[in-house]
């Protein structure tokens, strides 16, 4: 036999070999994160019912990114009030200003924008919490105390986020109109009566109701891959301690802002 084309079987198999491995990893990585989640979600409705700790974690991602997400907000519909102004005017249809950014920010924008902001300001500070925690053994003491762990520190988030989420979006939502008006009415001279009835005329209910259904998908995701990866931050390969803590709110992160921009285009596909 050629060999070359011996040499040639054996990089394809070593390929085959290492795609067979990557696979098998993902695939694990998503069912531990499945079964997590599962696991947290349930015990949300164990008795007694945690009315405190939810309402911290509601104070914590939703009323400390009020600011943040109204000011995104203002600023995306501004931002896309002058361009679209600009981009309607050349085909005589600045009337429809409006509905652009009225459908722009409640289909898209809001619910993403929503989500990728509260990654960064409560995501990464939940996995790091939950991360620190479990390096330093607190978890473990819980367990020691025969306090569930997940009942404790992860149901409350997701019960959190699952309420945080959609009234975040909404806020966005209406700043975000708001702000288009800003920019399209006051400065740029559009109709304000052309402007809101057009709104009026071109969001129906399926607009707001695939809006919400993508903030209450993007809430169960980040708040269980933030949660996950801070709780298994010691079972990490890459380091343990404070390099685990770092890479897991790191990883946290970047695989949350990926699963909301991948899972926005999967729920898109099928709202439309």
């Amino acid at each position: 036999m050629n060999p070359e084309s011996v040499e040639g079987q054996g990089s394809l198999l070593r390929f085959i070999n290492w795609l067979g491995q990557i696979t098998i990893k993902i695939v694990s990585e998503l069912g531990a994160i499945a079964i997590f989640f599962v696991y947290g979600f349930t015990l949300i409705f164990s008795l007694p019912f945690q009315f405190r700790k939810i309402v911290q974690q509601i104070y914590f991602i939703g009323v400390k990114s009020f600011l943040i997400i109204s000011l995104i907000g203002l600023f995306t519909g501004m931002v896309l009030g002058l361009q679209g102004y600009y981009s309607l005017v050349k085909f005589g249809s600045e009337g429809m200003l409006g509905a652009a950014v009225a459908l722009s920010l409640i289909r898209e924008l809001g619910p993403v924008l929503t989500a990728l902001m509260i990654i960064g300001r409560a995501g990464s500070s939940i996995a790091a919490e939950i991360g620190i925690m479990r390096i330093s053994e607190q978890i473990d003491a819980l367990d020691t105390m025969d306090i569930n762990p997940m009942r404790y520190l992860v149901s409350p988030r997701i019960a959190a986020s699952i309420i945080s989420f959609p009234l975040l979006t909404a806020l966005f939502d209406v700043i975000g109109i708001l702000g288009g008006y800003l920019t399209g009415v006051l400065l740029l001279g559009v109709n304000s009566g052309i402007f809101f009835n057009r709104i009026y005329d071109s969001v129906v209910a399926k607009d707001i109701t695939g809006g919400f259904i993508k903030s209450l998908v993007f809430a169960l995701l980040v708040s269980t891959i933030c949660c996950y990866q801070g709780y298994f931050t010691h079972m990490r390969p890459g380091g343990y301690g404070a390099k685990g803590v770092s890479l897991a709110t790191t990883s946290a992160v970047v695989i949350s802002c990926v699963c909301v921009l991948v899972v926005d285009y999967v729920l898109t596909s099928f709202l439309l």
